[in-house]
């Protein structure tokens, strides 16, 4: 347990505050049947403190009763730390963003999961003090976003380690997180995507300019404004709206801020329709339909009208019967076509031609209390504890490997 010796149950002086952090219930019979639950969140990637708003939806939902929790944050450094059970700290205060360093008192300790699928049991260590056994862990819920954890890097940790977690497997997790590839899986299963342009680290390392050309010609061929954006990253982070010549060169720069392979969409005029996709013991099954009305306040709904100023979706969205069972079916199709398992929600743009085209999918979609993944399959049914209990029970019935 943290912050105290793990033989004999008595707390280490040289430990972290045992008030602060979660004891779990260790007696045989509690442990039993309570599944042990690791909330990982955080993480190295530009989208860190979108992880820990969600991280903290996630532990109030959780049903303490059912589950036994340990919240382990993963600092942008990339060091796992032990992180109170604090859901209140884990908000927006002031529009200011949290963070995993703010949760955590010790500033070297950090939590070991062993790479060995014969156990299961984490151990915190701090320097100086003799590592302390936390207890083995029975499931993951990563809310982690963004390379470094949802893009399929803590999902090979978890496989190697044998530990069932929430979600996509590896590869899914790749795909759902490379716009690039990602469109390539869909456009091979038949699904409708906008044109694209993709620059990849070497080209702009080689030839800038000839990279640089090769976005102009595609507004030559497709028309301004365009969408300059990183290829794997998410919230909206680094995307800039590029109206004509005089942007673009700025645009790439912030793009390649957060990643040295962006991507270049041409604008598709129409409304913004996501759709969530929750597995069921039958199959995966889709939500209502939402939609994302014009921010008026933001030139297109980028990272401060999500998360700052909480854009309101309209759930369900204004579809006509056809248009919301088409929806739902690209959302399935959309599933299935990159192998996902657990979850994912699928954003859409439905055209002034009435057609769909599907834009991105997400594996580990926002929690947070404004995210539209848990409002729609609210609408959908399926109450906010009810679809945190639904993935974990899955997650905890899935095997690790080859499935």
């Amino acid at each position: 347990m943290p912050g105290r010796d793990a033989t004999n149950g008595r707390r280490s002086t040289d430990s972290v505050p045992v008030s602060r952090y979660p004891q779990p219930d260790m007696s045989s019979e509690t442990s039993h049947h309570k599944p042990r639950v690791a909330v990982v969140f955080g993480g190295r990637s530009s989208e860190h403190a979108i992880s820990v708003l969600t991280a903290g939806a996630v532990l109030r939902a959780i049903d303490r009763e059912k589950y036994d929790v340990l919240p382990i944050g993963i600092t942008t450094d990339g060091r796992w730390a032990l992180t109170a059970d604090d859901p209140e700290r884990m908000a927006i205060a002031d529009r200011q963003l949290p963070t995993v360093a703010a949760l955590t008192e010790s500033a070297e300790g950090a939590v070991v999961l062993p790479v060995d699928p014969t156990n299961r049991e984490v151990v915190y260590s701090e320097p100086g003090s003799v590592p302390k056994a936390l207890g083995e862990v029975d499931v993951v819920f990563p809310v982690l976003h963004g390379p470094y954890g949802e893009d399929g890097t803590l999902q090979g940790l978890l496989e190697l380690s044998g530990v069932p977690y929430v979600g996509s497997g590896v590869l899914a997790s790749a795909v759902g997180q490379d716009k690039d590839y990602m469109k390539r899986v869909f456009t091979s299963f038949g699904l409708p995507v906008g044109p694209y342009e993709v620059i990849r680290p070497r080209e702009w390392e080689k030839d800038p300019a000839a990279a640089r050309r090769k976005i102009v010609d595609f507004a030559a061929e497709h028309g301004w404004p365009l969408f300059v954006k990183p290829a794997r990253a998410g919230s909206s982070m680094g995307i800039t709206k590029v109206d004509d010549l005089g942007g673009l060169d700025e645009a790439i720069e912030e793009a390649r801020r957060h990643d040295p392979k962006i991507l270049v969409e041409s604008l598709l005029r129409g409304r913004e329709i996501e759709c969530g996709v929750l597995e069921f013991e039958d199959g995966p099954r889709a939500s209502v339909p939402a939609e994302i009305p014009p921010v008026t306040a933001h030139d297109f709904y980028d990272f401060e009208a999500k998360y700052i100023d909480s854009a309101d979706g309209i759930v369900p969205a204004p579809l006509t019967a056809e248009q919301t069972a088409k929806v739902q079916e690209l959302a399935v199709a959309a599933f299935d076509a990159a192998s996902c398992e657990g979850l994912v929600r699928a954003d859409f743009f439905l055209q002034d031609n009435g057609e769909f085209v599907i834009n991105e999918i997400n594996t580990l979609p926002g929690f947070t209390p404004i995210s539209m993944y848990p409002r729609m399959w609210q609408e959908s049914g399926v109450s906010y504890p009810e679809l945190i209990d639904r993935l974990l029970q899955a997650a905890l019935h899935r095997s690790t490997g080859l499935r």
